[in-house]
């Protein structure tokens, strides 16, 4: 698990290879992950709009960017987290992900909580 703290706001990353979704001889791999994201701050922060990286052992690299994480923008209080997972295909066994998400406090000002930058590795590579 990969985890990085930002004015407050702790981002966790685990990361899950989906072979029942893959098919490596059409250079189709498949990786889910799960984000926590707990609010250690003293004030309420709304999640606004996410800013990813996505980067593949070709050296492929694509930006994706929008509103929210899986439809939603959550607001924690202090001390309250929220929990969601999603995917990514590459064309590689190996690549990885990093970013950002857009964060805004209660008094209206808006900060960049820190995505850690994680690895995706087919079990098979490991080795």
């Amino acid at each position: 698990m990969e985890t990085l703290t930002t004015d407050g706001i702790t981002i966790s990353v685990e990361t899950y290879y989906q072979l029942e979704h893959s098919r490596p001889l059409d250079q189709k791999h498949v990786f889910a992950y799960r984000i926590t994201i707990e609010n250690q701050s003293t004030g309420t922060v709304q999640l606004l709009r996410r800013h990813w990286f996505i980067v593949d052992s070709n050296g492929l690299r694509r930006e994706i960017e929008g509103e929210g994480v899986v439809g939603l923008q959550p607001v924690l209080l202090p001390t309250e987290s929220h929990q969601y997972s999603s995917w990514c295909p590459l064309m590689t066994e190996i690549g990885k992900m990093y970013g950002t998400f857009l964060m805004e406090k209660e008094d209206g000002t808006s900060f960049h909580a820190r995505i850690p930058e994680f690895k995706l590795i087919a079990p098979h590579k490991m080795n």
